[in-house]
């Protein structure tokens, strides 16, 4: 039996944790070393943190079993009533909580954003959206009706050599990592017991008498799928894209459901058959010709680091048919592959999200 690959939380929640301690020292008077924080979706997560001095606290992120680089990487935020000194050129982001203002900072170890295309606007610390609602939704009972004015800083130990091995660079995120999380928790991809699962939950899915397997990457594409189709039959497989599909080797699928975002898309169409980061990036010169010798708009020179910054470009007239192009290229190396690996599928269809763009091929 495959051993049960172990969770952990995201840096956005380790954030938070020590955010809120601070927090709670200043309107509480009381010293925490370990608090829940309540993720996105309800969840309650214990995070150990410990106090280095006045509204000061860091917290060890803890181990899992994800390709992540930040595991065991100190995170810290100090909270303090006059704006800090001797920061990295930055804009700080403004987090309103009921009455109270706190202008949030990237410290040591921490990246701005410094290049269009991502969730941050350029100049910004790299903290992420949904771990400054984290912030915001927790702290709104500490700080209750209070009207006061906070500046918190927050750095990372070691955060810009931990940097370099991510795609930070690449995406104008400069001097260390971002703080990251869509709901709080990071789920295992990396461990070979995760194929094993995705193996599972697809032998489960046949016997059931099911000859359409809904194949998800991200949690976005997850809830999509759950909305749309039987549970059952919706199998995330992290970035696994060839791996999972030769799971299917044995099996009677006839149809493939492919649903994610249109940057991981991209990455299958280009012929990435795992999408994460170490394993490559997007290449936009291969981009920018398809627009140009297949739809028939010429992106220049401009260079990109996003998909998302391709679309932001791009006349709304051409920002569906190349979404459409995407999901059409990686349905036809999907059937590549399929073919490739013997599989009994003669049916592929690919759902873009965030706005359904939906291909089929069929063989």
């Amino acid at each position: 039996m495959s051993k049960k690959l172990k969770t952990g939380y995201t840096t956005g929640t380790h954030a938070t944790a020590v955010f809120l301690a601070a927090l709670y020292e200043y309107f509480e008077a009381v010293i925490l070393e370990k608090l829940q924080v309540v993720l996105p979706q309800k969840q309650e997560a214990l995070i150990e943190v410990k106090r280095e001095g006045p509204l000061h606290f860091n917290t060890i992120k803890g181990d899992n079993d994800d390709i992540d680089v930040t595991k065991g990487c100190e995170i810290t935020c100090k909270v303090l009533k006059d704006c800090p000194t001797e920061l990295k050129a930055q804009e700080p982001t403004l987090l309103q909580i009921n009455r109270t203002k706190v202008y949030i900072y990237a410290g040591e170890g921490i990246g701005v954003v410094t290049k269009k295309g991502l969730k941050i606007t350029p100049t910004h610390p790299a903290i992420n959206p949904t771990p400054l609602s984290m912030m915001m939704q927790n702290a709104q009972n500490i700080v209750g009706e209070s009207v006061e004015v906070f500046h918190a800083l927050f750095s990372v130990k070691d955060g810009e050599k931990i940097a370099k091995e991510t795609a930070n660079a690449k995406v104008g995120v400069i001097g260390g990592i971002s703080i990251l999380g869509t709901r709080g928790i990071v789920k295992p991809v990396s461990a070979s017991a995760y194929i094993d699962s995705v193996a599972a939950e697809i032998a489960v899915a046949v016997a059931e008498s099911k000859e359409k397997i809904i194949f998800t990457l991200g949690n976005t594409a997850h809830d999509y799928a759950k909305k749309h189709y039987n549970e059952s039959s919706i199998i995330e497989i992290g970035n696994f894209v060839y791996d999972a599909a030769k799971q299917l080797q044995q099996q009677c699928v006839k149809k493939v459901v492919f649903i994610t975002s249109v940057a991981k898309m991209c990455k299958v169409a280009q012929g990435f058959k795992n999408t994460h980061n170490k394993y490559g990036s997007i290449d936009f010169d291969e981009v920018k010709l398809w627009l140009k010798l297949e739809l028939g708009f010429d992106l220049g020179d401009e260079e990109f680091v996003t998909l998302k910054g391709v679309l932001q470009t791009l006349p709304d007239g051409y920002k569906e048919p190349f979404v459409k192009l995407l999901g059409y290229k990686s349905a036809t190396k999907l059937k590549e592959w399929f073919c490739e690996l013997g599989l009994h599928v003669n049916e592929v269809e690919t759902i873009t999200l965030p706005n359904e763009i939906k291909e089929k091929i069929q063989w």
